[in-house]
């Protein structure tokens, strides 16, 4: 009888993502990951399917490493912030296209991510990471935080950035103090 060879297969450890948990992720997050899985794109979720969603977003997790899904999920809510606001720019427009080419998977991800977050709590740290919005590309307020724009009436009036400034915080001038 001819021997049989055994080979231990030991799956790849990523630092970053092998101690991650759902509860670890902002909503964004998950949604990105989700994208980033094995989630089939017209997948429709059932009743005790949580288990199932969540490996789909450790699945993510592990192929995009933890700093690159951070990077995309606040690319993801900037764009949010600023096509909410009817402000997304072509460049913008274009650079979210290439993130996430498919929109129907995209709109997938993110509504079963909303259910993930309903199901599941999440840390302090996830919340204080998913209202963080990054822009990509050039943006109306060169960075600036706000965008000047006309009243009708010949004056100009300044805006808020809804994704360089979306608290509308006014800068602090240096040496003031209340």
């Amino acid at each position: 009888m001819p021997a049989t060879l055994v080979v231990e297969h030991v799956a790849p450890i990523l630092p970053s993502a092998h101690a991650v948990s759902v509860e670890d992720l902002s909503n964004g997050e998950r949604a990105v990951a989700l994208y980033a899985s094995d989630m089939p794109t017209r997948y429709r979720n059932r009743r005790g399917d949580f288990d199932l969603l969540a490996s789909w977003v450790l699945q993510g997790v592990m192929r995009l490493g933890l700093d690159e899904l951070y990077q995309s999920a606040a690319y993801a809510y900037g764009y949010r912030l600023l096509w909410v606001a009817n402000s997304a720019t072509p460049e913008q427009k274009a650079a979210h296209a290439r993130r996430f080419p498919s929109a129907a998977r995209l709109d997938r991800a993110e509504r079963l991510a909303a259910l993930l977050t309903c199901g599941s709590g999440m840390t302090p740290e996830a919340k204080r990471r998913g209202r963080q919005p990054l822009v990509e590309g050039a943006c109306l307020c060169a960075g600036t935080g706000w965008v000047a724009y006309d009243m009708g009436d010949g004056t100009d009036a300044l805006q808020s950035c809804p994704g360089h400034n979306p608290g509308g915080h006014l800068p602090v001038r240096a040496g003031v103090a209340a």
